[in-house]
């Protein structure tokens, strides 16, 4: 059955006679919206992963952890930057940015692809510093948009240090949502909820 956006689009182009065939014909794109992006950021203990698991249970996000993203394709035989991800961990230097973003990307394009609906990502323990934002800006610019950072604040002032300037960016921009990540794990997700509601 083909949609009504792509019969309406034959009908206005004159070739309503497609509609006969039973060929798929792709002419409305089916990935019509661009992801969605909520940066997740705080330090170690912040209860990052629990918050996160019940955001996808409860709004239908999916949530992908920069970090699992680069330990899983290290370990992948197959992969295209498995060995060059191996060689900055064992020579103890970061992973260039654009490698993150580039699995990253991967992810959102094979999720929405799957399932165009599912447009509503988490991306946690990204971006860490102002070379990931920069890096972020230069490679997503228009081909996603951040709608926020949920920042679950637990005082680490070591993780504060690199995370500050990206925090007061978008808290320039109103983006910022904070929580006291110190409360217990029900009051903390009230507090999500209520963001969340109200971002719907």
């Amino acid at each position: 059955m083909l949609s009504r956006c792509r019969s309406g689009l034959l009908h206005v182009l004159g070739l309503s006679f497609l509609l006969q065939t039973r060929r798929p014909i792709l002419l409305c794109s089916p990935r019509l919206m661009k992801p969605l992006v909520v940066f997740v950021l705080g330090g170690p203990g912040a209860g990052k992963g629990t918050q996160c698991a019940r955001i996808v249970e409860k709004y239908g996000y999916t949530h992908l952890s920069a970090g699992e993203l680069l330990r899983d394709e290290r370990k992948n035989p197959d992969s295209q930057y498995g060995e060059l991800i191996e060689k900055y961990i064992k020579e103890g230097k970061i992973v260039p940015v654009e490698i993150t973003i580039s699995l990253l990307k991967r992810e959102m394009d094979q999720t929405m692809a799957a399932n165009a609906q599912k447009n509503k990502f988490l991306i946690d323990g990204f971006p860490r510093n102002q070379d990931n934002l920069q890096g972020w800006n230069k490679t997503m610019d228009g081909k996603a948009d951040v709608s926020f950072v949920l920042f679950f604040d637990c005082n680490n002032e070591t993780y504060l240090q690199s995370t500050k300037p990206i925090i007061d960016l978008y808290e320039e921009m109103g983006k910022v949502k904070k929580i006291d990540a110190s409360k217990s794990v029900d009051e903390v997700f009230d507090e999500v909820v209520q963001i969340f509601d109200k971002e719907g």
